[in-house]
């Protein structure tokens, strides 16, 4: 008879075989309720957003939420091997979301599976299992947040090697205009925008924000996309460019916009202001259960589902995400199984 963590494992095999592109999970959501009722767990879904309650939920206790996502990204050009066909390669579980986040993802299951029972927790448990991450789309977690009842504190599954993100950065991506006088070449112009470039560029290099933050560091400030004219003798109106913020704990997201949009020498306008960071106490009992563990602590540059939530939360998760998005995509087999092992230790601290 396989183990929990096997049939974890195995569980993986089929999702990733499984093409569940962001907005197309509906096969991959079909899987994972298979799993809930080969173990005799009730599950409900929402678009395909999975999830499940443990069975002695109690509305007048705190609730940890489990959170990790299904869908996936679109397999790059520079692929070797089949994206969609799961194999195990010197331990190496190859296929596209292995590591973002398939591993994290089943090994929550896993932990949930593991605990779904478990008598008098001091904490109700959910598992998620969520659409629509890589993508931002409105089907995903936020729109399940709705449904959910209260969510005291969760662990988002994302590949960190299983240290402890105790932070995470917001983002903020702006569109910016530099605006200037549209006039044939031939012809005297003053005003052309493309030659107020270096003094925007300048400012975009140098500009330092005053608070940072002691685990997440500085503000990060990026200019990631530039674009003007369409003709070689047409000096264009403006020039339009996008400007890429990851912001630390030490703002809001809000704050942001009005500092940058009052220091600025262009023109800002926010995409979103939605995706804030994210953080949990050092003190608080899920990370210390952690640190006892052996785990350690740091901030987190990158973003994932942690930004929909207003509770404190943990990124906590097997694989590693330098090799998320990559070609050839992977995960180590023993870290979905040490990851499992540790999970499931780290709640029996605080259950």
């Amino acid at each position: 008879m396989k183990t929990l963590t096997e049939k974890a494992i195995a569980l993986l095999h089929d999702l990733i075989s499984i093409q569940s592109f962001s907005s197309e999970e509906d096969p991959t959501a079909v899987r994972i309720e298979q799993w809930f009722t080969e173990h005799n767990i009730p599950s409900k879904r929402q678009d395909n957003n999975v999830y499940a309650f443990n069975a002695a939920f109690d509305a007048n206790k705190p609730t940890l939420l489990l959170n990790s996502h299904h869908d996936t990204v679109r397999p790059n050009s520079a692929y070797t091997k089949d994206p969609f066909h799961p194999h195990i390669e010197d331990g190496k579980l190859y296929g596209l979301g292995s590591n973002d986040a398939g591993g994290a993802l089943v090994s929550l299951m896993a932990l949930f599976t593991h605990y779904y029972d478990h008598p008098n927790p001091k904490y109700n448990l959910i598992i998620a299992a969520t659409a629509e991450e890589e993508s931002s789309g409105p089907l995903g977690l936020n729109s399940l947040l709705k449904t959910l009842p209260p969510i005291d504190v969760a662990i988002v599954g994302e590949p960190t090697l299983m240290q402890l993100a105790i932070a995470e950065k917001g983002l903020v991506v702006f569109d910016g205009k530099v605006k200037g006088t549209a006039s044939h070449a031939a012809h005297p112009n003053a005003d052309n925008p493309l030659l107020k470039l270096p003094a925007v560029i300048e400012w975009l290099s140098h500009f330092t924000f005053e608070k940072e933050s002691e685990v997440l560091g500085p503000v990060k400030m990026t200019l990631t996309q530039l674009n003007a004219g369409k003709q070689h003798n047409v000096v264009p109106a403006q020039v339009d460019l996008v400007i890429d913020v990851r912001v630390n704990d030490c703002y809001s997201n809000q704050e942001i916009v009005v500092l940058l949009q009052k220091e600025a020498p262009l023109e800002l306008t926010p995409r979103s202001i939605d995706l804030n960071s994210s953080s949990i106490p050092e003190e608080h009992p899920l990370v210390q259960a952690g640190i006892a563990l052996g785990r350690e602590t740091y901030g987190s540059p990158t973003l994932s589902d942690q930004a929909k939530l207003s509770c404190p939360s943990l990124k906590l998760g097997p694989g590693d995400s330098t090799r998320s998005h990559t070609a050839d995509e992977f995960i180590y087999v023993n870290e979905i199984e040490e990851g499992i092992a540790l999970y499931i230790a780290l709640l029996n601290k605080i259950l």
